[in-house]
């Protein structure tokens, strides 16, 4: 079909909703190597998707019914189950039960991990078989496309397509990319609430600031009268309310960037993507809050260093 760059058919889709998974014995083993993730899958699917085919080869036409039964898995099985050992050539069971057949697989290639679940899952341990060697076809199976065109011409000309073969067969359409995003909006709106959080935590903290060191000046208005008296300049007053509220400004940032920390720590699991002590956003939190404090701090600073020499010694 013009258009599509790779097809492919899988019983189950990434952020689909469905799940597979089963203990594994491998070859010469009664013991279970571990759960696994299934799914039958038909050639292309990885190109499709975009995982990588790291080792081996995918699904072809030598994989048949009558054919040696054949997996591909992902690298979280080589680690997982295997313990970092070559898989290719290596051969496993499915735990079945009592009187069902148990047949040798196969591994004939390995592939990049995804995410099938949801963003926030460890990388699950999948085997892969080709649709070919499923006994039997599930009713619910679904097709993967990748295609340069526009969302709407693709689903007309597919409609038209399929009609053209059976107009019996109803046809639904989901987007992946909207599946992910799906799947990261609770993320999205606790994301938008803490920002909005640490914007007021931010804004609250430069108005206590600024109200400290009000309170500081107007404690000190005689003592800053006599410095400018024998001499001390509007300069010298801005800088030595600035430099003690800087010295407030770093006890407070190295107080803050502690709790930080390990409030990320603990937030790591709530928000994809999240690096507790990803420096680049450290040193952007301090610059801020810095500049933040140094405006709240330069107000008051100023107005003392208005003052009446005069008035300020007669201030009680």
């Amino acid at each position: 079909m013009p258009g599509v760059k790779s097809a492919a058919s899988a019983m189950l889709v990434p952020f689909g909703g469905s799940t597979w998974n089963d203990n594994v014995l491998l070859e010469g083993s009664d013991q279970d190597a571990g759960v696994v993730w299934l799914n039958y899958l038909g050639a292309g699917y990885f190109q499709t998707i975009g995982t990588p085919l790291l080792a081996g080869r995918d699904f072809d036409d030598r994989d048949t019914a009558t054919s040696v039964k054949v997996a591909i898995v992902n690298q979280a099985f080589v680690r997982k189950i295997l313990k970092g050992v070559d898989p290719l050539g290596k051969r496993f069971r499915i735990h079945e039960p009592p009187g069902k057949p148990r047949p040798l697989y196969e591994i004939v290639g390995v592939t990049g991990d995804n995410k099938f679940q949801d963003m926030h899952e460890e990388f699950l341990p999948f085997m892969y078989f080709p649709g070919t060697q499923q006994e039997k076809p599930g009713p619910d199976d679904q097709i993967l496309i990748r295609s340069s065109l526009p969302l709407t011409s693709l689903m007309a000309s597919l409609r038209e397509t399929i009609a053209g073969v059976n107009p019996g067969i109803d046809l639904e359409f989901r987007v992946l990319k909207t599946r992910i995003h799906d799947s990261l909006l609770q993320d999205e709106l606790m994301a938008t609430l803490s920002g909005f959080f640490g914007f007021l935590a931010a804004l609250l903290a430069a108005i206590g600031l600024y109200g400290v060191i009000s309170y500081m000046v107007v404690q000190r208005t005689r003592e800053i009268g006599i410095r400018m008296a024998i001499g001390a300049k509007r300069a010298d007053v801005v800088r030595m309310i600035l430099g003690e509220a800087g010295v407030l400004t770093v006890a407070g940032l190295v107080i803050g960037i502690g709790l930080a920390l390990g409030a990320a720590q603990a937030a790591k699991s709530l928000l994809y993507g999240l690096k507790p002590r990803d420096p680049l956003t450290l040193v952007m939190a301090v610059i801020l809050l810095s500049a933040v404090a140094s405006l709240a701090s330069f107000l008051p600073a100023h107005r003392a260093s208005k003052l009446d020499p005069l008035t300020a010694l007669r201030y009680e």
